[in-house]
């Protein structure tokens, strides 16, 4: 899966010389967290979040009267206060390198730039809507969690069993466990429980948790 798969088309953008007032409204009006800013060329020159116009803000036990602060707020631009230099990722980049990035650099948004022309942007929310498609989350099912023995072969003998029950495999995924050994979840559609268990249990393989969904 590649992040063009996944990102939001056309998002929402701002210019740097509109007031930091304004571009929380707007940020609040289209139901975002982050703004990429383009200058009058369209190009990309800074991105913003709702955190950064929040902190950029008075707080409410600030001495200043209203009008005082509604001034200050006036005469605040978001060029002042946005992110420089941008982290962005390419639209044909894979989905877990643009989640490296931002969990590497506590990002929680990268603009996708296809060369210098903005095309999308992918968050957080993007990857984690992503896992729950992969992870069958939305889907009815019988959900393992098995212990692998680490030898070729091990994770075809597994599906290769579910398919001989006519089991349909809704979604597959590895991943290490605590202890350095390896694991694995499927979730299976069109056969029982007890039957699915009693299969694995046949061919050696430990069932560390079951449930149904």
């Amino acid at each position: 899966m590649l992040v063009k798969d996944c990102m939001t088309l056309n998002p929402v953008t701002i210019n740097p010389d509109i007031p930091v007032a304004e571009a929380l409204s707007f940020m609040r009006q289209h139901n975002v967290r982050r703004l990429p800013i383009l200058n009058k060329k369209r190009k990309l020159v800074g991105i913003i979040s709702e955190k950064d116009l929040l902190y950029a803000s008075p707080s409410p036990a600030t001495s200043l009267s209203v009008y005082e602060v509604g001034y200050l707020l006036s005469k605040l631009k978001v060029e002042e206060i946005m992110t420089k230099k941008i982290v962005t990722v390419s639209p044909d980049a894979p989905l877990e390198e643009a989640a490296r990035i931002m969990a590497d650099g506590k990002i929680s948004g990268l603009p996708v730039m296809d060369g210098e022309q903005l095309v999308g942007i992918i968050t957080e929310t993007d990857v984690f809507k992503t896992i729950l498609e992969m992870m069958g989350a939305r889907q009815a099912g019988v959900r393992l969690t098995l212990h692998l023995v680490d030898e070729p072969g091990a994770l075809s003998r597994i599906t290769g069993h579910i398919a001989a029950l006519g089991g349909d495999i809704v979604a597959l995924g590895t991943f290490h466990r605590a202890d350095g050994g390896g694991a694995m979840m499927v979730k299976v559609c069109g056969v029982e429980r007890a039957t699915l268990v009693e299969a694995m249990k046949a061919i050696d393989v430990t069932v560390a948790d079951v449930r149904e969904n």
